[in-house]
């Protein structure tokens, strides 16, 4: 079964925003087995939408639209579809009666004009869905046997309409395959060279399962894809390959990723142990902190972070010594160690993970070559220190060795 989402705004192909609606709504038909076969981005303007429509319908039974419903005369996506369906605008009593809701309860500063309650209009043929959380409703409509879906562009509410209605309703109207994915993360060695290791069992995978390579700023991730009818069959199989990596590569396979990033996986195991962990960065400029704390009940493990981007902070902050920034520069491997030991011993933790280093494209207060890299992580044993040499970009340098580092603290927390 297949799909095909379309964007519309403009703000889009001059890149003003990032597209993330599609990514987001790809997984979701992913997971109940709708594979996607085009993403198009198209203009505010009804000849692009017309036709984009039109060509996808001869590809897809199920059109995602994203954009184009908000209440200026530049969202022109409910004209559009009425003139593509040769239907007309129709006043929906329930979306009014919401819209009218919102305004009473939530939006008081701004009194509701007809502009607003315009938004209640929808094409006579169409199943208007419910937006929870904004004016615009989504629209559910049907010829012959492809659906036509249209959401708001803005990501929450996109979000709640995909996982609330429009997912639901597909797979009650819709038989469709299993698909199932599950995703090997592995730390250290390159695509190529996993690639070699592993050619022979790829090679012999069944014709049902595929192997996609997913390298990333230090990692690899390697995900294996199976479809077909039977999903117990396909569970087992998939499982089974799986055992089949660990004596190829064991040494360097981190775990399962599927549904969870690396600082998920971190966060889980930190909180079943009941350890605390503080940061202490430099270069890294507050991005490891910024991902632990994405991460809804960080604030249960995770006591804070000092983000000592100037020596001077280091030395009155964090208290590493003058004299060993001094001797050793303060992109060492002698200052991380006491970074990480001491945001460890001032915010009162079990672990805590320090970074120094030089991303570039200067060097700074260091004479350290770019991308020299120090990566510390304290624990209740020790503090550990590694160095890394993570190329010449500046903004690969800081995504490495943030990935490096959460990777560093996984292997540290299973030692207890």
């Amino acid at each position: 079964m297949l799909a095909e989402i379309i964007t519309i705004g403009d703000e889009i192909l001059i890149g003003q925003i990032v597209d993330t609606n599609s990514a987001f709504i790809a997984k979701e038909l992913n997971k109940i087995g709708v594979s996607i076969y085009q993403i198009t981005s198209v203009q505010d303007e009804r000849k692009h939408i017309l036709k984009a429509l039109d060509e996808a319908k001869g590809r897809a039974q199920v059109i995602i639209v994203t954009g184009g419903l908000g209440p200026t005369k530049d969202d022109i996506t409910k004209h559009t579809f009425c003139e593509y369906f040769d239907d007309t605008l129709v006043r929906n009593p329930d979306v009014l009666m919401h819209i009218e809701t919102l305004f009473k309860k939530y939006i008081t500063t701004t009194k509701i004009s007809e502009i607003n309650r315009d938004q209640s209009l929808i094409p006579s043929k169409a199943i208007a869905l419910h937006n929870a959380y904004g004016t615009a409703p989504g629209m559910w409509m049907k010829e012959g046997d492809t659906v036509f879906v249209s959401l708001p562009g803005v990501p929450f509410e996109m979000k709640n309409l995909i996982k609330n209605a429009v997912i639901p309703k597909l797979m009650d109207e819709f038989e469709r395959p299993y698909i199932l994915h599950r995703t090997l993360v592995t730390y250290g060695l390159g695509e190529s060279a996993i690639a070699e290791k592993i050619e022979d069992w790829e090679n012999n995978l069944p014709s049902f399962i595929k192997l996609a390579y997913l390298p990333n700023l230090g990692k690899v991730r390697l995900r294996l894809t199976a479809k077909g009818t039977d999903k117990d069959l396909l569970a087992r199989k998939v499982e089974e390959e799986m055992q089949k990596l660990h004596p190829l590569i064991g040494a360097i396979i981190y775990g399962i990723e599927d549904e969870e990033t690396l600082e998920e996986v971190v966060a889980k195991l930190i909180t079943s142990k009941g350890f605390t962990l503080a940061t202490a960065e430099s270069f890294t400029g507050g991005k490891v902190a910024q991902r632990i704390t994405a991460i809804p009940g960080a604030s249960s493990y995770f006591k804070g972070s000092v983000v000592s981007y100037a020596t001077e902070t280091k030395i009155e902050v964090l208290k590493v010594p003058r004299d060993l920034i001094e001797k050793h520069s303060v992109v060492s491997k002698e200052v991380a160690l006491a970074m990480a030991e001491n945001v460890q011993e001032l915010l009162k933790t079990d672990f805590a993970i320090a970074t120094t280093g030089n991303a570039g494209p200067t060097k700074g207060d260091s004479e350290a070559d770019v991308g020299t890299v120090y990566i510390a992580i304290a624990t209740p044993k020790g503090v550990f220190a590694h160095e890394f040499m993570m190329g010449n970009h500046r903004e690969r340098v800081v995504q490495k060795s943030v990935n490096k580092a959460f990777e560093l603290l996984q292997k540290e927390i299973l030692k207890f």
